[in-house]
C-alpha cells in the first residue's frame, strides 16, 4: 500500500499468521507499474520471514498477491491460532491431517457467497486459489465427493462441444492460472469471450472483469478508462490480457493479447497500446 506524499510502501498480511514476521515498510521507487511483482525481488526460502529486496514502483497503487508459501496444516494452524487468540482464546493443541473420524459431531456450518459472487472476487483481484476452488467444484458437485482435475477438465471441454465453441487447443491442469502445462490459444479465448457475451449470463459475467482504472487489479493508465473490462493475467516470460472494450465510437470488441517472451515482463507497455489503440480507432 504506497504512500505518495511519504514516499513509503507499507505492507499488511491478510488473514493474520502467528509466527510471521515481514518488513512493515519497502523502498518505493518512481517509474511505471510493469512486472512489479519481480521487482520486489521477493525471497520466500524461509516462509515465516520474507524478505523483499527491491522496490515498489508509487504509480502501480495498492496491490494484492496472493503468495502460498507454507503447507496446508501449518498454514491453518497458524490462522488458526492468530484468529483464536485474537478473539482472547488459548489453544495448546495442533492440527493433524488424517480423515474425518466417523463419530465427528458437526459443529457450525458455513455456506459459500453465490456464484456471482465468488467469480467476481476471482477475476477481480486474480484469486488462484479460489479459481482451482472452483475448478474442483465442478467435479465435486456432478460425480460425487471424490474431486480431481481430470474430472474436472473433461467435464469444460464436455460444456464447450455442446455449445459448439471450439477450443481443440485447450488444455487445462490445476485450473489455478499457474501451470505452465495449461495451454491456449488468443483465438480460441476470442470465441469464449464472444459466446459469453452473447448468452444469458452476460452481465454478470462482464461485471466481474476488471474495468479498467476503475476496480481490480488493472491500474495502468489508459484511455480507455473506464470503457474496458479485461483480466490481465502473468507468470514469468508471460503476459496477457483478454476482456471486452466499448471504443470511443460505441463499438464493442473482444480483445485478447498473449505474450510469451523470456522478456515478456516489458511487454505491458505493448499490451495498454493496443487497449488504447482499439478505444479510439475501432
Amino acid at each position: 500500500m504506497p504512500d505518495s506524499d511519504s514516499r513509503t510502501v507499507r505492507v499488511v498480511v491478510s488473514p493474520p499468521v502467528a509466527g510471521l514476521r515481514w518488513p512493515a515498510l519497502l523502498s518505493a521507487a518512481e517509474g511505471p507499474c510493469n512486472d512489479w511483482r519481480a521487482q520486489l525481488q521477493a525471497d520466500f526460502a524461509s516462509p515465516l520471514e520474507p524478505v523483499f529486496r527491491g522496490t515498489f514502483p508509487l504509480s502501480c497503487g495498492e496491490r494484492v498477491w496472493n503468495v502460498s508459501v507454507l503447507d496446508h496444516a501449518t498454514y491453518f494452524g497458524a490462522v488458526f491460532r492468530a484468529l483464536w487468540e485474537g478473539a482472547n482464546g488459548t489453544w495448546s493443541g495442533q492440527v493433524r491431517d488424517g480423515a474425518t473420524p466417523p463419530e465427528a459431531r458437526r459443529i457450525a456450518v458455513n455456506y459459500s457467497p453465490p456464484l456471482g459472487e465468488v467469480v467476481r472476487d476471482i477475476n477481480k483481484f486474480s484469486n488462484n486459489v479460489m479459481a482451482r476452488q472452483l475448478f474442483l467444484t465442478l467435479s465435486a458437485d456432478s460425480m460425487g465427493p471424490a474431486a480431481s482435475t481430470d474430472r474436472s477438465a473433461r467435464l469444460v471441454t464436455d460444456w464447450l462441444a455442446r455449445r459448439s465453441i471450439s477450443m481443440p487447443e485447450l488444455v487445462l491442469d490445476n485450473g489455478s492460472g499457474l501451470s505452465r502445462l495449461e495451454r491456449a490459444t488468443a483465438a480460441g479465448m476470442a470465441r469464449l469471450l464472444v459466446a459469453a457475451f452473447e448468452g444469458p449470463l452476460m452481465p454478470e459475467f462482464m461485471a466481474s472483469l476488471p474495468l479498467v482504472n476503475v476496480d481490480g487489479l488493472t491500474r495502468s493508465r489508459s484511455t480507455a478508462a473506464g470503457s474496458a473490462h479485461m483480466k490481465s493475467g502473468q507468470l514469468v516470460d508471460v503476459r496477457s490480457q483478454a476482456g471486452y472494450v466499448r471504443t470511443a465510437r460505441g463499438r464493442r470488441y473482444v480483445l485478447v493479447v498473449f505474450v510469451n517472451h523470456e522478456k515478456a515482463g516489458d511487454g505491458q507497455p505493448f499490451l495498454d497500446f493496443i487497449l488504447d489503440w482499439l478505444y479510439l480507432n475501432g
